[in-house]
């Protein structure tokens, strides 16, 4: 009686083993006594670690000593911070840190010289360390979503940086710096607070994607007409009135675009002057033509 009790009783305890939560896989593996290095893997570009949507409110020692990695995913975690030992994993490349719950960035980080692609967007982050701008291979930076409101003046020096997503965070003018990043060919500054896009915006000859969508900006630059790269303008949910009459210089602008992926100048729900609201109706032909005859009879 007494051993048959006490297998029911085992057997019950292997059910609700089977039915516990499910160790994230590097805690398995290490519980298992296998090699952290084992998690590693090894793709045609990149020695790569992905520890997404993990649940981890802190990152696990043993990844500072993973000095091969390369492409690391930290993404979709409760992180609250990332310690000093950043700076050891120098052969980062790719470095993903979104959707976690960072207030600040250690200044480590600018130890990562070979790192080119960084995510730290839907995070906390009030400020970012004026560190990063030694990382000078550094193309991709997504900062998007975070409670910044300026950047260090140091930025000037990410000169191969090509893609900046600043949206959805308190910019209530353009960072000085950025005007300094001549390779930039992507720049989203939606969903901030700016007022005005600055005369300088003209030094960004290589631009091709300006968004600035739903801010407080009155008008745009003509200074804006010159950028000659431009293929997409996304203005929309501005308070913009009249529009710039050399805007017709901006050749690649090939259509009035209405969905936000298009390609084109977008400029909807803006309180245009008449008659700008029928000619934009009209389509980007229409637009140019009136802008050229209205500069001509000025």
């Amino acid at each position: 009686m007494g051993t048959e009790h006490s297998k029911n009783e085992e057997r019950r305890s292997m059910v609700f083993l089977r039915k516990g939560p499910k160790l994230p896989a590097w805690e398995d593996a290490l519980l298992a006594g296998r090699e952290p290095k084992s998690l590693l893997k090894r793709g045609l570009r990149y020695v790569s670690l992905s520890l997404i949507m993990k649940g981890m409110t802190s990152t696990p020692d043993f990844l500072w000593g993973l000095h091969e990695v390369q492409k690391l995913n930290l993404s979709r975690n409760q992180l609250v911070v990332i310690p000093p030992s950043l700076g050891k994993l120098d052969r980062l490349v790719v470095l993903n840190l979104g959707g976690n719950c960072l207030k600040c960035l250690p200044k480590e980080i600018g130890l990562l010289r070979n790192l080119k692609v960084l995510f730290v967007n839907m995070n906390c982050l009030k400020e970012v360390p004026a560190e990063l701008s030694l990382c000078r291979k550094l193309e991709v930076l997504s900062l998007s979503h975070n409670c910044i409101s300026q950047l260090p003046l140091s930025f000037t020096e990410l000169t191969n940086l090509r893609k900046l997503n600043l949206s959805n965070n308190r910019f209530v003018q353009i960072p000085l710096c950025i005007f300094a990043l001549r390779s930039l060919d992507f720049l989203h500054l939606g969903s901030n607070k700016l007022e005005n896009i600055a005369e300088s915006i003209q030094y960004l000859v290589n631009l091709q994607i300006f968004i600035v969508e739903n801010n407080n900006i009155r008008s745009l630059p003509r200074s804006l007409c010159y950028i000659s790269t431009l293929e997409l303008l996304n203005a929309d949910y501005n308070a913009i009135q009249t529009l710039p009459d050399d805007l017709y210089l901006l050749h690649r602008l090939r259509r009035i675009a209405w969905n936000p992926m298009d390609k084109g100048l977008h400029i909807a729900h803006n309180p245009l002057s008449r008659p700008l609201p029928e000619v934009v109706e009209g389509g980007l032909d229409v637009l140019f033509n009136y802008l050229r005859d209205k500069k001509e009879h000025n």
